[in-house]
């Protein structure tokens, strides 16, 4: 049993490791959101760990990765950004891996990762309207009204916290989480076999 414990936690911390590594290459999407938005793929070995070694792995991948960055890459916003990205992480990994470990099919797998989209997206727009996006302003000392100027420069119709949530976090959110769960999908029947 303790061999199993074990076993188990190296492949987190495995699966943590790699997802920092992922976590550092991160893109822009200045077409979609501010530039502090940024794509990375380090959801992937979340989603992957998640799926094989249950919810709870996920979550602890999810941590792991974070306090990595804070420690390799520092934070420029008092570790909101880190926090943001934890629980986002997390409302995506959660469902999708609780309806996979339900059923475990293929099929499964899809609909949690559908399902992880949804609810990491719809939770990325009230997290950032009433916690991320007014602790961001305060992290860096600035007025929420320079963030959502940011995000007029891509869509000019945005003038509220809300607004910037709805027309620039929820579409970056939900690319992320289909690419994210794209690349899950393809790797993960035969990343399951290594786990």
């Amino acid at each position: 049993m303790q061999n199993s414990k074990l076993k188990t936690m190296v492949k987190i911390a495995m699966l943590a490791a790699v997802a920092e590594i992922l976590f550092l290459f991160k893109v822009p999407l200045p077409f979609i959101a501010p530039p502090f938005y940024e794509l990375d793929f380090s959801g992937v070995a979340s989603l992957i760990g998640s799926f094989a070694l249950g919810p709870l792995a996920g979550v602890l991948i999810e941590l792991i990765k974070n306090l990595l960055n804070l420690l390799i890459d520092g934070s420029i916003t008092g570790g909101v950004g880190e926090l943001s990205n934890f629980f986002t992480g997390c409302a995506y990994v959660l469902p999708a891996s609780i309806i996979y470990k339900i059923y475990k099919t293929r099929k499964s797998a899809l609909i949690g990762i559908l399902g992880g989209i949804v609810f990491m997206t719809v939770f990325s727009y009230y997290s950032n309207v009433y916690v991320m996006i007014p602790a961001y302003a305060k992290a860096l000392e600035i007025p929420i009204d320079l963030i959502v100027s940011m995000g007029s420069e891509i869509h000019p119709s945005i003038d509220t916290v809300s607004a910037l949530a709805l027309m620039c976090v929820v579409p970056f959110n939900f690319i992320k989480g289909t690419l994210v769960g794209a690349v899950t999908f393809v790797l993960y029947k035969k990343i399951r076999r290594i786990l």
